[in-house]
């Protein structure tokens, strides 16, 4: 019998409560679905792929437009554009995705992403107009959430005890993602000029880059393949029952699987206000200030390597600035892939997202640092690769925080049939942020280093600022990740 004063009594509205205690022991670690996940994985890696495919020959293909009338300083606002409206589609409907995935299942959706992110692709390949790029891309974001609908599977498809290691794999094949694309994509763009022997069809030279476009829309179809065939759902309620000797026969059971089932589908069409809980907003608003700084982060940095030296950057070349972007995304995913589940079991989540952002104000910091040392040395010599290497170790130990901030999010969500929701409402936000980020960023830089601003430094000193908002927002964090598994 459970009393009131029994320590095992909770109630469904005690927040405070964690439902793994300190004290408690430690569950045997579940195995990874290998199968699933590693479906899973493949769509995240043809997603990011063609995605990332796009950037090394974008600003030639604006610039073969002669829109911006001969104004190369102009191509990088088209491509801004192209980029921003993209993730504002994104932002438009990607909440209807996740809760529609809530009510018909996480694998028609996914289906329904891949096919509009094939469709994107190739009209983007075929487009020959400004309006037509930007009508392509904001297609693909339009019609395919399936970035919030991946973290949802992942979050069914994991518990308590392996959670930190379904979700390191995210970055890490994100980083291969955005190694392999932008590799595939400037081998393969203009494939007459490499090849001319082979593509000698009028075509190729209407369309150039037609073909990246195409063998993106093969991966982005081959996951479809995938997908469709080996890909078990994970919503509850749309599940197919396994049929058993235990479970033939035995009506009380089927009946109290259907009231579950209905209990949970009349969760999953509850009122959008009804989860604008604490639980559920602060990690989804630690969520989207993340994605806000990063993608400032990543925009500054490659302007910052490019400004000239007598500007206060470094005045690298596009080649060198590639593969320097390149070596550190694939640290970046190895070390993600290798360490994170293993730093979170030992540290727990909270510590570990609380140090990961603190890593954010040192690194920028490191920009007007190299900039003195650009500015006292007068050359770039190896103090600045340290500078460069002391960034990468930073950045590193900031990424570590995407793992954990979605881990909070899954575990926020009050049933496993409104992880969609909650998911699609932090992928809007993180969208919103990822759309307005790098506007921000370059317009305040730019801002900055016009008007001299601490000595071009003050676009630095904001987003310090700014990190200190995020440390605070982590703190409101719960202490525990909630074990949901029963």
């Amino acid at each position: 019998m459970v009393t009131a004063d029994s320590p095992h009594m909770l109630t469904l509205n005690d927040e405070a409560v964690p439902l793994i205690h300190a004290g408690a022991p430690k569950k045997p670690k579940k195995p990874l679905p290998k199968l699933q996940t590693s479906i899973l994985m493949m769509l995240q890696l043809a997603d990011t792929t063609a995605s990332a495919s796009i950037y090394p020959y974008i600003n030639q293909l604006i610039r073969e437009l002669d829109i911006t009338g001969g104004d190369d300083a102009a191509i990088g606002y088209y491509v801004g554009a192209i980029d921003s409206l993209f993730f504002l589609a994104q932002a438009l409907t990607m909440l209807k995705w996740s809760r529609l995935s809530d009510r018909i299942g996480r694998k028609p959706v996914l289906l329904v992403g891949l096919s509009g992110a094939c469709m994107s692709m190739l009209c983007f390949g075929l487009s020959t107009t400004f309006w037509s790029l930007i009508i392509s891309r904001c297609m693909g974001g339009l019609l395919n959430g399936n970035i919030g609908v991946m973290k949802t599977v992942m979050g069914e498809l994991t518990d308590s005890t392996n959670m930190a290691q379904g979700f390191a794999l995210f970055p890490m094949v994100w980083s291969v993602g955005n190694f392999v694309g932008p590799l595939m994509g400037g081998m393969l763009a203009r494939p007459q000029d490499h090849w001319p022997g082979l593509f000698t069809n009028p075509f190729w030279g209407k369309y150039p880059y037609f073909l990246p476009c195409v063998v993106s829309t093969c991966l982005l179809l081959l996951a479809f393949f995938m997908l469709l065939r080996f890909l078990e759902e994970t919503l509850s309620t749309k599940r197919r029952p396994k049929l058993t000797s235990t479970t033939l026969g035995v009506s009380n059971s089927a009946n109290s699987d259907g009231q579950e089932a209905f209990a949970q589908q009349s969760m999953a069409n509850m009122p959008l206000r009804s989860l604008l809980t604490p639980a559920i907003v602060v990690p989804i608003a630690n969520y989207a200030m993340l994605c806000f700084l990063d993608m400032s982060f990543r925009a500054i940095l490659p302007l910052f390597l490019s400004t000239p030296t007598d500007l206060g950057g470094l005045g690298l070349a596009p080649s060198s600035i590639g593969s320097w972007l390149a070596f550190c995304g694939i640290v970046d995913g190895v070390f993600q892939g290798l360490f994170f589940a293993k730093i979170v079991d030992r540290f727990g989540p909270k510590h570990s997202f609380c140090v990961s952002v603190s890593c954010f104000a040192p690194l920028m910091l490191v920009f007007p640092i190299m900039s003195w040392l650009v500015h006292a040395r007068g050359i770039v010599d190896y103090a600045i690769m340290y500078a460069l290497l002391v960034q990468l170790v930073l950045t590193v130990t900031w990424d570590m925080a995407f793992g954990t901030a979605l881990m909070f999010i899954t575990a926020s969500a009050p049933a496993k049939n409104v992880l969609g929701v909650v998911n699609g409402l932090c992928q809007t936000s993180g969208a919103v942020a990822r759309a307005v980020g790098p506007a921000l960023a370059t317009s305040l830089f730019a801002f900055s280093k016009e008007h001299n601003l601490l000595n071009g430094n003050a676009v630095y000193v904001v987003f310090i600022m700014l990190a200190g908002v995020l440390r605070w927002l982590g703190s409101q964090l719960p202490d525990e990740i909630q074990d949901r598994d029963e």
